[in-house]
């Protein structure tokens, strides 16, 4: 009986060894546990492009770092100044933990879908991405200033992962196959249901989002992000498990009805009927000074943007060519270089039409090129008042 308990000792010994042997040579520790969350998107405007976080889970502890999110989305709404600061894209945001439970339940409420897909770390990894994360909390840290195209919640994540892995960890493939997707493209299709915010952000926002993306630039996204974690490896094995949805959303959103399309195709056709019939003067006058005012305040806008804000994607915007901020002036009083004026902007019409197809700067044609066509004939009018006043003087 001695020798069967001294052997039955070794065994557990040898195992309790083998146990220690190999989470220190890297075996999974069952204990801690670290996975990306990627949410759905939801309806308001900043919700439409879904969210991301990163889950740490240590049933060992009986403390807040049990189960939490370490959510780089976090910013303070009730600053004085939010508003301004949003505006002029000075809003710092900054990386904060919250409780699993706590993060969850907004996404249950707004009827938001959560995938998870845990990180395949080893045990050393798992220490160095939380020591990471930890560091990234800390006061002096934790702010950054946010930018929606390159730095973000889910660029964060991005970023932080190659620096704690190192140089063993390889992306997974994020673009679809074949694919040359500028910035423009990719968010035109989170917005294909939202017509309006969807023309209104192409407006304001510049030829910088025409550039083609890279692997690691789409990834600014979160379904991108979650794409590029789950084909990544490190050093030949596979660093993630694939995406499980723990939470079902609402219904993709049907497209509806395009009303900036449905728009401008009025503002072309009265503003053509109006300034082609003699019968109806009164109505082209209305037209052309609609017309005139609102590309001129549009041009405004655009300025503000490129010049009075933080946003880098606001700068070089080609838009300013068809929405001239001149067109304020016009619309009041038409001076003697009017069709001088006219012509310039007929041409500056077609460079824009040129810029799109070059791809220097892209349009939303489906709802923007009716606009021109009224330009040109508000234009087009202000010649011929012009040489028709010349005549009878």
């Amino acid at each position: 009986m001695r020798t069967v308990f001294l052997w039955f000792v070794w065994v557990i010994a040898a195992l309790a060894a083998k146990g220690q042997a190999a989470d220190s040579t890297g075996a999974p520790c069952r204990h801690m546990r670290i996975s990306l969350v990627t949410c759905g998107v939801g309806d308001e405007a900043w919700e439409t492009f879904g969210h991301t976080g990163l889950r740490f889970i240590d049933s060992s502890r009986h403390d807040i770092y049990r189960d939490v999110i370490f959510n780089y989305g976090m910013f303070d709404g009730f600053d004085k100044d939010f508003e301004v600061k949003f505006m002029k894209g000075k809003l710092p945001y900054y990386v904060d933990i919250q409780t699993y439970s706590e993060f969850i339940n907004e996404y249950v409420e707004f009827h938001r879908c959560v995938d998870e897909q845990e990180l395949l770390l080893t045990v050393d990894e798992k220490k160095e991405m939380l020591g990471a994360l930890l560091d990234n909390i800390k006061p002096e840290n934790r702010y950054y200033k946010y930018d929606f195209f390159f730095d973000n919640c889910a660029t964060r994540i991005r970023d932080i992962v190659p620096k704690t892995i190192g140089a063993d960890f390889k992306f997974g493939n994020a673009l679809p196959e074949g694919a040359h997707l500028t910035f423009r493209d990719i968010i035109n299709q989170y917005f294909y249901y939202k017509h309006w915010t969807r023309v209104g952000v192409n407006i304001v926002l510049g030829s910088k989002i025409d550039k083609v993306m890279t692997n690691a630039e789409i990834m600014f996204l979160p379904d991108f992000l979650s794409k590029g974690f789950y084909g990544a490896t490190v050093n030949g094995r596979p660093f993630s498990s694939k995406p499980v949805r723990i939470l079902n959303g609402s219904e993709r959103r049907p497209l509806g009805v395009d009303g900036p399309f449905c728009l401008t195709c009025i503002l072309a056709l009265l503003t053509g009927i109006g300034l082609s019939i003699k019968r109806l003067r009164i109505l082209g006058r209305i037209m052309r000074f609609i017309i005139l005012f609102t590309t001129g305040l549009l041009g405004c806008v655009i300025l503000v943007m490129w010049f009075c804000t933080n946003h880098q994607t606001c700068a070089d915007n080609f838009n300013l060519l068809w929405l001239m901020p001149t067109n304020l002036l016009i619309a009041f009083y038409h001076p003697k270089g009017t069709p001088r004026y006219s012509l310039v902007a007929i041409v500056l019409l077609f460079v824009t039409l040129l810029l799109h197809i070059l791809k220097i700067q892209a349009i939303t044609v489906l709802e923007i090129v009716p606009l021109l066509i009224a330009e040109l004939f508000v234009y087009a009018s202000l010649m011929q008042n012009k040489v028709l006043s010349t005549k009878s003087e």
